[in-house]
């Protein structure tokens, strides 16, 4: 077949050639790349020989390489280049993808020669990265149906492509919703309180729609929250809240209530056919934290410091409103809270946030955490012209380390679009592993959706975006840096609740001297940033911590209810939520505002009953980077520590093994309550 996904790629470090790829490309080559898997994993079944660690395990590992280059290729595509096309094919592309994977997780022949090296695995010599790659491909059959009578892998079946369509309906619901919205504003006057640099950013907006002279605002992040941060008018900040809070909750086509409902229950059935009592408890099976009790045990823990603290925050905040505003404490509402928690950190700390966009240039900051992983680990970033892209926007690097040997391709795709769904996230388009003895190197990408250059200035982040950044990074450098054999097993591919580890760590880095002074310099004057804002960027770091906190646990507290709870077809979707997140309420509910239809990561992005991470991973990352701090946040020596124990090992040992070979001992919470403010 003349489809470039499928013929060898014939570009430098045989990256996808999106030069090349065409829509219609996708299924054919989906088709042949699972046709060549069957054919693999049928030569796995058929043979005669002894089942053994290489010719079972192995070989099924690299049964699929194909079909992983086609679907990596798609699905990334789909969250940062989609159209209506492309999510058309997706509807047929996802099934296809589901069926396949069932044909080979619920064949019995199959698991019957895993099973045999899983029960020998202790005569056989294996290493630890072959026992824990058996071991999670032994677990990964058992859990998934490999055990279930042929009646129930059928209802397996069918629930898996339902779930996987579910899903995609979900997520094309929120994005028509975002992309179908739009504030055109015909006077300058009815924006009195917007930073200069957002007015510029809107009036390029609507200039690119032909509306001349006026100004546009979207549910972008970059558009949404400096407009509920700054614009004076309160009418106007409710308009925008309230349009961003009902995405999917219209009760029209896009709502996204029955999927909801419908994926929890599923997911709920799924996890009962398997054995397990709620899907949280097959979820958390695999994970450090082990059991909902423990998750929810963790969250409680926070819940208990972070509130009282949280309450005083709102309180003071109310009153500032009350008394710079007129704003009774009584009429103090949801789109009130950025606008004047800006100011009152203003006042408390003579801090402006704009005053920091101008040092925060994106191409500096992006050199800055090249920099900083030069400092780390020796790597350098070469830009790339002849690496395809699939958007004139993305940039692409050859990573090289300090003796020039080849790392790792670097995809950079920094700003929003009609075609790429809002946030931020790091993937990959090669995973790294080792074949036939030959290291493939990975090709990794952050995602990122930051305000673009205007007519007049730069790319400007503000310090929220430069973290951002430097979050996106350090995921990069856990998938840059693997040093594995097995795909599966290499980067990034951990325990959901270790992955933030080396995204969240990185982060410090930007609050530190050492580091913004390799990078943050005024766009104009190239003047570095001074002491002064420095010391504010500290001092502000855990401003309103106790709310922020508690709205990470809101979110938290939310997954595990749907996910612990017993669901129908009668539940109220907004009854459900209100009551999961009561605990941590503290502004009124606002009618017709939904969380959970819009709650992408644990819908569709694979955070089920898992997006207790982020707060677990902060623990992980406070006491972590408490090493750096005791030696110095560029020491070659605990870096080396860092880059062996964590980042190169990806899921070849058990993550908290790996974590105190680093830290010579458990991760303690102290780190992050006393960062955080909360004791």
């Amino acid at each position: 077949m003349n489809n470039p996904l499928i013929n060898k790629f014939a570009t430098p470090f045989d990256t996808v050639p999106f030069n090349e790829i065409l829509p219609n490309h996708f299924l054919p080559a989906l088709k042949v790349a699972i046709d060549e898997a069957k054919a693999n994993v049928d030569k796995i079944v058929e043979s005669s020989d002894k089942p053994t660690f290489t010719n079972v395990i192995v070989a099924l590992e690299e049964s699929d390489q194909t079909l992983n280059q086609v679907s990596l290729t798609f699905f990334n595509l789909l969250s940062a280049e989609s159209s209506d096309e492309m999510q058309n094919i997706a509807k047929e592309f996802s099934p296809m993808i589901t069926r396949y994977s069932n044909d080979v997780g619920l064949n019995e022949k199959l698991f019957e020669k895993i099973k045999t090296v899983y029960e020998e695995r202790n005569t056989s010599n294996l290493n630890q990265e072959e026992g824990m790659l058996l071991d999670k491909l032994y677990k990964n059959f058992s859990r998934n149906g490999a055990l279930l009578n042929e009646e129930d892998k059928g209802v397996l079946r069918k629930l898996d492509e339902e779930l996987a369509n579910l899903s995609l309906t979900y997520s094309d619901n929120i994005l028509e919703e975002t992309n179908s919205f739009e504030l055109i504003i015909d006077s300058k006057d009815e924006l009195k309180g917007l930073t200069e640099s957002a007015l510029e950013a809107a009036a390029l907006s609507a200039k690119e729609k032909n509306l001349e002279g006026k100004w546009r605002f979207t549910l972008d992040y970059p558009s949404y929250v400096p407009f509920l941060t700054y614009v004076d008018s309160r009418e106007l900040r409710e308009k925008m809240y309230r349009t961003f809070t009902s995405r999917a909750f219209k009760g029209d086509k896009l709502d996204n209530s029955e999927s909801v409902k419908r994926i929890v229950m599923l997911r709920q059935k799924r996890a009962n056919l398997l054995g397990y009592k709620t899907h949280a408890d097959f979820i958390l099976e695999e994970r450090m934290a082990e059991t909902p009790t423990n998750v929810m045990e963790f969250l409680n823990n926070f819940l208990e410091k972070a509130k009282p603290i949280a309450e005083r925050e709102l309180n003071e905040l109310r009153d500032f409103a009350n008394e710079k505003g007129g704003l009774k404490q009584a009429d103090f509402m949801p789109w009130d809270s950025a606008y004047w928690s800006d100011k009152l950190k203003k006042e408390k700390f003579d801090f402006n946030s704009e005053e920091l966009k101008p040092y925060f240039k994106l191409e500096n900051v992006i050199d800055g955490v090249f920099q900083v992983a030069k400092k780390l680990y020796g790597l350098r970033f070469k830009e790339r012209k002849d690496i395809p892209t699939y958007h004139e926007d993305v940039k692409t690097y050859e990573v090289l380390d300090e003796q020039d040997r080849h790392i790792a391709v670097f995809y950079g795709d920094f700003f929003p679009r009609a075609g790429k769904r809002s946030g931020a996230w790091m993937t990959e388009f090669r995973e790294q592993s080792v074949q036939g003895g030959q290291d493939n190197r990975p090709h990794v990408s952050n995602v990122c959706n930051f305000s673009k250059p205007t007519e007049t200035k730069p790319s400007l982040l503000t310090f929220n975006e430069v973290t951002t950044l430097f979050h996106e990074f350090g995921h990069g450098l856990h998938g840059m840096l693997s040093k594995c054999n097995y795909a599966s097993l290499s980067g990034p591919n951990v325990y959901w609740d270790f992955v933030e580890l080396p995204s969240q760590i990185l982060e410090n880095w930007a609050f530190e001297k050492d580091c913004l002074d390799l990078f943050a310099t005024h766009f104009e004057t190239g003047e570095k940033i001074p002491q002064d804002l420095i010391d504010k960027i500290k001092n502000t770091a855990s401003f309103q911590e106790g709310l922020g906190t508690l709205r990470q646990i809101s979110f938290s507290l939310l997954d595990m209810a749907w996910h612990t709870s017993t669901i129908t077809e009668s539940t109220d979707v907004s009854e459900f939520e209100t009551k999961a997140m009561s605990k941590c309420q503290l502004l009124p509910k606002v009618e017709g505002s939904n969380m959970s239809v819009a709650f992408s990561h644990i819908f569709s992005g694979g955070y089920s009953a898992g997006y207790y991470s982020y707060k677990w991973a902060e623990v992980l990352d406070a006491d972590a980077f408490e090493a750096f701090k005791e030696k110095g946040i560029f020491n070659k020596e605990v870096a080396k520590s860092f880059r062996e124990n964590i980042l190169e090992k990806g899921g070849t040992e058990n993550p908290m093994d790996l974590y105190k070979k680093f830290r010579g001992k458990a991760p303690s919470p102290d780190a992050l309550l006393k960062r955080a403010g909360l004791v």
